[in-house]
């Protein structure tokens, strides 16, 4: 049953220009630069945030001696407020969309491996669909694309729910797994090797994804639970030609899902070194937002990629 306290929070108190005043204030950190990027004075944008902690009992930011931060009330607020301004853009989206025929704006976040066949496929069936939709796409982890779903600014992530706090929120429909191998340039001096070692490999200069995502974690603890330092010569990238280059160019390795790089193992310019890391990544899928609704051309787009997800991978996809 809904708290009537917060009801009358709503109706009474709460307008648009504060929600774009706490949007501001947590993308600034400063109220004289949030009220320039909201269009109001700073004595107004003052007023604004007095309002909202006074309505609400608490303080939302800390002020500092050179800007605010906001206190752990304040980034519930920011992040609610966002989501909430991207509903109303996306119920602008809806009604046009409506008006003119299936068109308007989805966006897509997915972390790497889907970003090469999944995620393009399903893109391709939705323009041979409804040309007119307008797809954007977001590669990144699985952490950064959630926060960004959450707070609104994705339509749909491909990815993983690394925070079980936020599970809650979002809806996850299981698409597959990643075996991660062992990659480097055809040639390469451990390449054909038998009995190859982990400490060899800790030799080795390294392409890794950013610290924080779960592939560089374990390959981390791989490395301690052998007591073995992790490699010191380090590049960290997601983008695949970036990846591709630094291999066919040096003595690097890398770890990935076979998926990603197939078309360099066909040409014969990579190889896969023999060495098993053991390392299989966590089953990623399709996330929405739980309870949120979805205007037509994001609908359309999730529609596609389950189409997709269940003709590649029909044994994970059909329990979606």
């Amino acid at each position: 049953m809904p708290d009537p306290r917060s009801d009358r929070f709503v109706r009474s108190h709460l307008k648009t220009r504060h929600l774009v005043l706490l949007v501001e204030l947590g993308r600034h950190g400063s109220i004289m630069h949030a009220a320039q990027a909201a269009n109001l004075t700073q004595p107004a944008a003052s007023k604004l945030l007095g309002e909202l902690e006074h309505a609400l009992g608490v303080q939302l930011f800390e002020r500092l001696p050179r800007g605010v931060a906001p206190t752990w009330y304040g980034q519930v607020l920011i992040r609610r407020a966002g989501a909430a301004l991207a509903e109303m853009d996306a119920a602008h989206q809806e009604v046009m969309e409506l008006l003119s025929g299936l068109r308007g704006r989805v966006d897509v976040g997915t972390v790497l491996t889907p970003s090469t066949r999944l995620v393009p496929e399903a893109v391709n069936l939705l323009k041979a669909r409804h040309a007119r939709v307008h797809v954007s796409i977001s590669v990144d982890t699985s952490k950064i694309l959630v926060q960004r779903l959450r707070a609104g600014e994705l339509d749909l992530v491909v990815g993983r729910i690394l925070d079980t706090g936020a599970a809650a929120e979002l809806h996850f429909e299981p698409v597959t797994d990643e075996p991660h191998s062992l990659i480097a340039r055809a040639g390469h001096p451990l390449a054909g090797r038998t009995g190859l070692t982990l400490d060899e490999l800790a030799r080795q200069g390294w392409i890794l994804p950013p610290n924080g995502s779960i592939l560089r974690d374990r390959l981390t603890a791989l490395f301690l639970a052998r007591g073995l330092e992790p490699p010191a010569e380090t590049v960290e990238t997601l983008a695949l030609p970036v990846i591709a280059h630094l291999l066919t160019g040096s003595d690097m390795v890398v770890a990935l899902p076979l998926e990603l790089v197939q078309p360099y193992l066909q040409t014969g310019l990579l190889t896969v070194l023999p060495f098993d890391l053991g390392i299989r990544m966590d089953m990623y899928g399709i996330i929405t937002r739980r309870h949120h609704q979805l205007s037509p051309g994001a609908e359309s787009m999730l529609a596609t990629m389950r189409e997709v997800a269940a003709l590649r991978y029909p044994k994970a996809s059909s329990s979606i």
